[in-house]
């Protein structure tokens, strides 16, 4: 399905939402402060460090995410812009092969030729479903491309080697969670149902925007910038929250169990939100407390799945599409780690 042809589905059948207000995210916000306010106050003993100093280091956390993640995304906009205004309309049709699970099978190696983590991905997808790739097929790219990636090989090799199967786990299993995805998606009997409205209302603005292939890009990098700045924001904004909300040493008091050590490492994976280009440095220091499945569990959900992932993913699918994505992604890097723990 192209995206014009998801462009005119969608408006014939999905009705146009009213714009949000912004005050909802103002009430939201004030809630969160005053639960924080309700928790030290009823709840003294269940933090170590006092509210002060957790605020400030969930500040800390969410300004490097955010400086750490914004050179990739606007990488991922550049090569965006790329493949929308320069590339020929049938060049990316004809060098991918005809048969659907193969077209899915090369999608998702192709983050081995864009060296970006995966805030960068998102933008690129927007890109190749504008350029009339199906949803299920960008999504195999976005889902394999922040493992299957060379920065991250690189990484996680240097920091684990070849020791206890981590990286060769990693690097499969995440090729393996991609490609399911793609197929389950490619199965759903309305592809356009995947996408959010206004996501459809950009292909349709963006193909039919007028002017020369320079005016083209320059209208697209802003619209792209629109789109995923407030995700990132939010998405960095909520990983440093979780820093100041969830004890993190509940997730660590259970990193002896062989089955509860992977629901906590996959919780932390979701919550603190590392780049995946230096996250396997991260996992590094829980080694030794830590089982392998444990460790491969969450350098396979963090970059897949984490807050700031899905943050800048609700810009392009919807929450229904998000949530099966993450039940698939947890439910498979929780049975890749049990296979690690038993047979590696």
């Amino acid at each position: 399905m192209t995206a014009q042809a998801t462009t005119r589905t969608a408006h014939s059948h999905r009705p146009v939402r009213p714009p949000r207000s912004p005050w909802i995210g103002v009430a939201l916000g004030a809630g969160i402060v005053a639960a924080l306010f309700l928790v030290d106050a009823f709840l003294p003993n269940l933090y170590e460090a006092a509210l002060p100093s957790r605020a400030q280091d969930g500040l800390t956390l969410a300004l490097s995410v955010l400086i750490e993640a914004l050179p990739f995304v606007i990488l991922g906009v550049l090569l965006s812009i790329v493949v929308q205004v320069w590339l020929p309309s049938d060049v990316i049709h004809r060098w991918l092969p005809k048969r659907a699970w193969a077209r899915r099978a090369v999608l998702s190696l192709l983050g081995m030729l864009i060296p970006v983590c995966e805030c960068g991905n998102v933008p690129f997808a927007r890109g190749l479903m504008m350029r009339g790739l199906a949803p299920a097929e960008a999504l195999t790219f976005l889902i394999a491309a922040p493992i299957v990636n060379p920065i991250v090989i690189l990484t996680t090799h240097a920091a684990f080697g070849f020791d206890d199967g981590i990286l060769v786990a990693r690097l499969v299993g995440g090729y393996l969670i991609a490609n399911l995805i793609g197929w389950i998606y490619s199965r759903h009997p309305s592809p356009d149902a995947l996408l959010t409205q206004r996501f459809v209302d950009t292909c349709e603005r963006v193909t039919h925007e007028p002017g020369t292939p320079v005016r083209r890009s320059l209208t697209q990098f802003l619209v792209e910038l629109r789109a995923v700045m407030p995700a990132l924001i939010i998405g960095s904004a909520l990983a440093g929250a979780v820093q100041v909300l969830i004890p993190r040493e509940l997730l660590l008091a259970i990193g002896s169990n062989p089955v509860l050590s992977i629901v906590a490492m996959m919780a932390l994976a979701m919550t603190v939100a590392i780049c995946s280009n230096v996250d396997a440095f991260f996992a590094l220091s829980f080694a030794s407390t830590f089982s392998s499945g444990a460790i491969v569990a969450f350098l396979l959900v963090g970059p897949l799945v984490d807050v700031k992932m899905l943050a800048l993913m609700r810009t392009t699918f919807t929450t229904r599409t998000l949530a099966g994505i993450v039940g698939v992604v947890v439910l498979a890097a929780f049975a890749i780690g049990i296979g690690v723990n038993v047979f590696v």
